[in-house]
């Protein structure tokens, strides 16, 4: 079986450039960002919803490592800014990273990289460390986008609706995020 898969691998992926298949997998990342970023909870409180975002960032980081994984949060967040409906609820627009949400967005730079670079130290590859990692930079992003909302909705009000209700939600994440990330990491 191993041997067959060396022979597909031979035939069909090395007629292929390395940097293209580094920028088809670099697309592939924004595309995933995005399609998370569709499951949307409205909550009625606040202006912020419940995405899955922050489990594409994570996975992303966490399997592509720091580089590449930057390289598809900045192609996710430049084809947001250039148009594409990619953010949350179909959203687009260099006014969604100035908006209230914006900081959230801004914050994935810095999480994408930290994750990433856990990764490439090999500190993913056990479950409670990936979980940790992965619960670790999902409370970067949480207390980044509240600061940021702050600026729109005063600190207390940013604090109660940008990131006390994203708590358990964020710890989920988490979970799946490193799950996914340590069952890759065992099967490469």
């Amino acid at each position: 079986m191993k041997t067959k898969l060396i022979e597909l691998k031979q035939k069909y992926f090395l007629t292929l450039n390395p940097k293209t298949i580094t920028i088809f997998g670099i697309l592939l990342g924004s595309l995933l960002i995005a399609i998370l970023a569709q499951i949307s909870i409205h909550i009625p409180f606040s202006p912020v919803p419940i995405t899955g975002q922050t489990i594409g960032v994570l996975i992303i980081g966490g399997i592509f490592g720091p580089r590449k994984g930057l390289l598809s949060v900045i192609a996710y967040l430049s084809e947001g800014i250039l148009g594409f409906p990619v953010f949350a609820n179909m959203s687009a627009g260099f006014s969604v990273l100035l908006g209230p949400t914006g900081g959230y967005l801004w914050s994935f730079l810095p999480a994408v990289s930290i994750i990433g670079y856990l990764s490439k130290k090999n500190i993913t590859n056990k479950h409670i460390l990936s979980f940790l990692s992965c619960l670790s930079v999902t409370f970067f992003i949480l207390i980044f986008g509240t600061f940021y909302l702050s600026l729109f909705l005063g600190l207390n009000k940013a604090f109660t609706m940008g990131f006390l209700p994203f708590i358990i939600v964020g710890i989920i994440k988490s979970f799946i995020s490193a799950s996914i990330i340590t069952f890759y990491k065992k099967l490469n």
